[in-house]
């Protein structure tokens, strides 16, 4: 009982965290597909179903595109189950891809330029490199970390200076180019 409570309280903070922010975009989505409003309801109830039933959801990396697919599904097999449907409109949902969720190759490129971001930063001198992880990935402010550290807030933001121009000096040392990859890397770490 303390267990299914456990994992609808954790579903529930997921769905708040990865999906509710995304559910606007979905509605104008089925908006654009000239549904009426008491029918974009009624889909988007019954995708929160879907995620509702899963069991876990330690599976799904990218928690909006994952309910993007679910609606785009509900979507389609309720077109396809219509006497008479344009096949234009099954094509052009069926092509359709979110122009704001990544490829799986930009996925990729963006998690190993992440991950070369981590290490320079974990290649720092001890007191910048924990600087620089409190202000740009967990998000501290420069007060928060003086009276942390029991430093200057100058002192802070020289630290974090210092440390964000040596991972960019240590990007450009291995010779490429600060492509998408990286850009959407240092915005995940924090570092622009």
């Amino acid at each position: 009982m303390t267990s299914e409570l456990e994992r609808r309280r954790s579903l529930a903070l997921w769905v708040a965290r990865e999906i509710l922010p995304h559910e606007d975009r979905v509605r104008a989505w089925f908006a654009r597909r000239r549904l009426a409003p008491e029918d974009v309801d009624e889909l988007m109830q019954e995708a929160y179903c879907r995620i509702a039933m899963l069991q876990t959801v330690d599976h799904i990396d990218c928690g909006h595109a994952y309910f993007f697919s679910i609606a785009r599904n509900l979507l389609l097999r309720r077109l396809k189950r219509q006497q008479v449907v344009p096949l234009e409109a099954i094509s052009e949902i069926e092509s359709f891809r979110d122009t704001q969720t990544p490829s799986p190759e930009e996925q990729v490129s963006t998690r190993l330029a992440y991950e070369r971001v981590m290490a320079l930063i974990a290649g720092l001198p001890e007191r910048c490199r924990r600087i620089v992880e409190l202000r740009k990935i967990e998000g501290w402010s420069q007060k928060e970390i003086a009276a942390h550290l029991g430093i200057s807030e100058k002192a802070v933001e020289k630290q974090v200076w210092v440390g964000v121009r040596a991972i960019r000096e240590g990007w450009s040392a291995r010779g490429e180019p600060a492509g998408a990859g990286a850009i959407a890397a240092n915005r995940k770490a924090g570092i622009s």
